[in-house]
């Protein structure tokens, strides 16, 4: 029969001191994560989103919440504004 496959889940702490290790104290990546027995691939990825976080290029959470919200209360008032032009225009012709 088929197992479920269970991925190994790693601490944000863990995770920053992998980095820091090529970041700051001149591992290459590939030595770095064979030293920590992890995948080369998921260490770049790591130091990526570090880099991103860092940089402040990256949307958090709750900004990403809030512009979902703005920009669907941007929808329904450009939506209401059309409305409002459209019916301002039909009396404006009912009043000649």
């Amino acid at each position: 029969m088929s197992q479920k496959r269970t991925y190994k889940q790693y601490s944000a702490e863990f995770k920053e001191e992998a980095v820091a290790l090529v970041t700051d104290q001149g591992y290459t990546i590939p030595e770095a994560a064979k030293s920590l027995g992890i995948n080369t691939n998921m260490l770049y990825r790591w130091k990526d989103k570090l880099e991103a976080k860092n940089s402040g290029n990256q949307v958090t959470e709750t900004e990403r919440e809030e512009l979902l919200r703005l920009r669907k209360e941007n929808r329904n008032l450009r939506m209401e504004k059309e409305i409002l032009k459209k019916a301002s225009a039909f009396f404006a012709k009912e009043m000649k």
